[in-house]
């Protein structure tokens, strides 16, 4: 199986090496792309070239990907996927452009060096090529999350969009404070804060501008500030209900 691999950045370069096949990479940064290359025993291709491939794979910001698949369709022979991380117009543009290939759309649900793991997939236009291939990225231990475009996007509304926003609001809000009066909480929420701003900011604000999910954090959070202490009780339990299923007075714990 060949495989052109459009964008040569940490998820190009984990596609290359999960996917059982000769790989080629091309990349508005050449060096990107033979750096790619390097890392997984690939070749370098032309972006604009005229060449086709078994498959085609967009490795490229969710905000650049139905223009990255209106121009790269026509070199795929059997199947077109992405990994770009939005699907709905992911694969109405594969469907647009590549209406007789084998189509899918795949999410890598954890960063490339945390690999294997859960990928998100819809098989939109289901065949032997995207079959093999998926079945050699489970072999090398990664679980498949079959799901719906539609399904995929809403939830990542709250996976990506609402909690980046909300680990960047706690980064930006939260003040140093002394050693020895860290508690629990702060600890896990200081560690997500590192996490998340360890990553390249690019990526997270294509997803703010992709997914809704900020404005519901900050429409919250607004509501905490203003609240006075019974609106607060209220807003805790109505928060723990949605946490624990169903109503959570807690207010006998504490006397």
């Amino acid at each position: 199986m060949d495989v052109l691999i459009v964008g040569a950045g940490a998820m190009g370069t984990w596609f290359g090496g999960a996917v059982d096949g000769r790989v080629a990479f091309a990349d508005v940064d050449r060096d990107a792309a033979a750096a790619a290359a390097d890392a997984v025993g690939g070749a370098v291709a032309d972006l604009e070239g005229g060449a086709t491939y078994d498959v085609v794979c967009l490795a490229v910001p969710m905000t650049h990907v139905t223009d990255a698949i209106a121009d790269q369709a026509d070199r795929a022979e059997r199947a077109i996927v992405d990994v770009s991380g939005v699907m709905e117009p992911a694969l109405e543009a594969m469907e647009r452009h590549a209406p007789t290939a084998e189509r899918a759309s795949l999410h890598p649900l954890f960063a490339p060096e945390r690999a294997p793991g859960t990928i998100a997939v819809v098989r939109d236009r289901a065949g032997p090529t995207t079959d093999d291939l998926l079945a050699g990225l489970e072999t090398r231990g990664n679980a498949l999350l079959e799901t719906t475009a539609g399904e995929h996007d809403e939830a990542m509304e709250t996976v990506q969009a609402a909690t980046h926003a909300a680990v960047l609001s706690f980064a930006l809000a939260a003040e140093s404070v002394p050693d020895g009066f860290e508690t629990p909480i702060y600890e896990e929420l200081r560690r997500l804060a590192r996490q998340v701003t360890g990553g390249t900011p690019r990526v997270y604000a294509d997803i703010q501008a992709t997914f809704d999910g900020a404005d519901a954090v900050a429409d919250a959070a607004a509501e905490i500030a203003a609240a006075d202490t019974d609106g607060l009780e209220s807003l805790y339990r109505e928060a723990a209900a949605n946490w624990h299923g169903g109503p959570d007075d807690r207010r006998g714990d504490r006397e």
